[in-house]
């Protein structure tokens, strides 16, 4: 199929994303605003192109880093959740779960209550607007130990929010490994919570064995080092486990992969396992959800049959009902058929 024409359809098609960060969807006037506000000075072009210049992990990190820096107050967020709602709209992404980081913002002083507050009435307007759906996963994060993690679980179980609901084990897997959170993840699941973790990005199969077995995780974010442990991705699909792949996102990180041609999505997927298409942080790796799925039917041969199994797969993954679930693939099959129906000289 032709770009155009593949866009245009995916642009009809309603979507969902399982693993993005909120604070990556982040625009660019979002970032001059922010910049000017905390510094009292104006972002050049050459900064701001500066700015999103890296061309890998660590250079990454270090614009994240910055951009966080900016936020110097909990109001902040609701530019961040503006920048969501236009996003969703770009890619027609109708259900969303989103991780949201709260420990650097706390640390700055910002009252959780109030970042809550920020973030519904975001959550709220998108749904009022444009009827859709959006939930938050907090990462409680291995960056900063696991005494944090659980105050960070003591914030979540404490506000109650009806759109946060789970928590995430997002950082470095390396300096985190999951036996370190077993009793915050204990917790979480005993409050009825939902827990999902970052694993098999950078670590082999190990650390998603641990996450499943001692965390709990219901799903795993990036995995892809199952892919080289046969027995293991065998297990996944025989258990039908969803896997939450970035495809750009894991060419930074350039531990099992660095080119999109190697990505082993494909191998994840031929072995039966519901992998699911993210971007991560899509706008610091420059890539959105549609231009995800192109790539893996340009690059990586995936047929559109294939491709609309994907978009149903997130669905199907999703911390939603059966019914949710099954109304949500409804409407992705008619979306598909009526498309394929206007345009009779596409082959599907």
């Amino acid at each position: 199929m032709k770009k155009a024409e593949f866009y245009n359809l995916m642009k009809a098609v309603p979507k969902a994303e399982l693993h993005i960060h909120e604070e990556a969807v982040i625009g660019r006037g979002t970032i001059k605003k922010l910049y000017r506000n905390s510094s009292g000075k104006s972002m050049s072009k050459e900064e701001l192109d500066e700015l999103f210049s890296y061309t890998d992990l660590a250079g990454f990190l270090a614009a994240f880093i910055k951009i966080q820096g900016m936020l110097t107050q909990a109001s902040d967020l609701g530019y961040i959740l503006s920048d969501l709602q236009t996003y969703l709209k770009a890619n027609n992404i109708v259900y969303c779960e989103s991780f949201f980081s709260p420990t650097t913002p706390l640390r700055k002083g910002f009252a959780y209550s109030e970042m809550m507050r920020i973030l519904s009435a975001g959550i709220e307007r998108i749904q009022s607007e444009d009827g859709r759906t959006v939930r938050l996963l907090v990462d409680v994060s291995r960056s900063f130990g696991p005494e944090n993690a659980q105050r960070n679980l003591d914030f979540v179980l404490a506000e109650k929010n009806p759109y946060v609901i789970g928590i995430g084990l997002g950082g470095d897997e390396e300096k985190g490994p999951a036996k370190d959170y077993r009793q915050v993840f204990d917790n979480a699941v005993k409050a009825g919570l939902h827990v999902v973790a970052h694993a098999g990005e950078t670590c082999e199969s190990w650390s998603m064995k641990d996450s499943i077995e001692l965390l709990h995780a219901e799903r795993i974010g990036h995995g892809i080092s199952a892919a080289y442990d046969e027995a293991f991705m065998q297990e996944l699909a025989a258990k039908r486990f969803p896997l939450e792949v970035c495809p750009t996102s894991n060419t930074f990180t350039r531990k099992y992969v660095t080119r999109l041609q190697d990505h082993p999505i494909r191998k994840l997927f031929d072995a039966g396992i519901p992998v699911t298409v993210n971007t991560d942080d899509p706008v610091f790796f420059k890539v959105s959800l549609i231009d995800e799925y192109w790539n893996l039917h340009k690059t990586l041969g995936f047929s559109m049959q294939e491709i609309k199994q994907l978009v149903l797969n997130g669905f199907n993954a999703a911390f939603i009902s059966g019914e949710q679930k099954q109304s949500y693939c409804d409407a992705v099959e008619k979306a598909w058929s009526s498309w394929f129906a206007a345009h009779p000289d596409v082959k599907a």
